[in-house]
């Protein structure tokens, strides 16, 4: 068993043009004044970070991790959510995730693809200059919108989009193996890999490739329906990141799991701050902590009702709550007689 790493903190949220939040030292000293020890990066706010340079330049890798050392904290991982996204974009979703492109890409799909696997490439060589094991993405989608099909889906239809989907990813997979680092993809509704099945889709397109891994976020279990503790049963050998979040699930007789196109506050399904949702921590940081996970427990902060800043001062402390500190010895060895293989034998009646 192994000690979770923690807590640390996914910046993307929290990230702005005021004072402390406008550069990646005044955020890291802030974070290490609420008692985080860790940051994930977004790759691309360039407030943080020159994600090219950083593929490019061991001495920029290096100076970066000076100043988040500065501040006490280490770097967790790095993140590619929003390029990653864009490695495979369903025609329908083009001109809302064209904003995540530079503007010299946009309304030019192809060149945007191309654009976006350049920056995974980099974030493998980046992850590798700054020594991290882990890099968190988005799958992209290439067939969210037919996920409650109507009409019904073409034969075929799903066998050709996963292929297309592992024929997108394949590549930047081997470029993180040549990196020695997992590629760990946030199963998330709105992208094709959206729950285990998918996921288990998509391995089978990829070879099972072994930097295949996964960013574990509870939350969007919660909005599905899905089991979340078991999910870990079945997938804790694939899990490489956690991302510590809550959320809940009221349904009503007028809406359900879609929310009825309502926004946060007021849709069935939304994400809490720690501790004000209804995923079982205790129990996840439990089955983590005896699956041997060796990764960072890191807050995603996102809350339809709290202060943002309040969230993040909740945070730290109760991820250190829920960290558990694993034993080095069994509870019971004070009464342990010691044996030996002719004593075990005898015990058993073994001649």
């Amino acid at each position: 068993m192994t000690t979770i790493k923690g807590p640390g903190i996914f910046l993307a949220q929290f990230m702005g043009d005021a004072a402390p939040y406008n550069s990646l030292a005044s955020i890291c000293k802030w974070a290490a004044s609420l008692g985080f020890t860790g940051v994930q990066i977004p790759t691309w706010d360039s407030r943080c970070i020159d994600l090219q340079k950083a593929a490019e330049s061991k001495t920029y890798a290096d100076e970066i991790k000076g100043i988040v050392a500065a501040a006490g904290l280490q770097i967790t991982e790095l993140s590619t959510h929003l390029q990653g996204q864009l490695v495979a974009v369903n025609p329908a979703y083009d001109a809302l995730f064209d904003g995540f492109a530079p503007e010299n890409l946009r309304n030019n799909p192809k060149a945007r693809t191309a654009w976006a696997v350049q920056q995974l490439e980099y974030a493998a060589k980046a992850s590798r200059n700054l020594g991290l094991d882990a890099h968190a993405t988005f799958s992209g989608a290439l067939l969210w919108h037919t996920v409650y099909p109507w009409p019904q889906r073409p034969a075929g239809l799903v066998e050709t989009g996963f292929t297309e989907l592992g024929k997108r990813w394949l590549p930047i997979l081997n470029a993180f193996e040549d990196a020695g680092v997992d590629l760990c993809y946030e199963i998330h509704p709105g992208e094709d890999l959206h729950d285990g099945i998918t996921y288990e889709m998509f391995l089978a397109k990829v070879n099972n490739h072994k930097r295949a891994c996964l960013l574990y976020d509870p939350s969007h279990f919660v909005l599905q329906c899905l089991d979340y503790l078991t999910y870990i049963d079945h997938y804790h050998e694939r899990i490489r990141m956690f991302h510590v979040k809550d959320a809940e699930f009221n349904p009503t007789g007028k809406q359900g799991v879609y929310g009825g196109f309502q926004n946060w506050v007021d849709r069935a399904g939304r994400f809490r701050s720690l501790g004000d949702g209804q995923v079982d921590f205790k129990s996840i940081f439990s089955k983590l902590s005896a699956y041997n996970y060796k990764g960072w427990a890191v807050m995603e902060w996102e809350c339809a009702i709290k202060d943002a800043a309040t969230g993040a001062a909740e945070g730290a402390p109760f991820i250190k709550d829920h960290i558990i500190k694993v034993t080095e010895k069994a509870f019971d060895d004070f009464a342990g007689t010691g044996s030996d293989e002719n004593f075990n034998r005898r015990i058993l009646g073994i001649d």
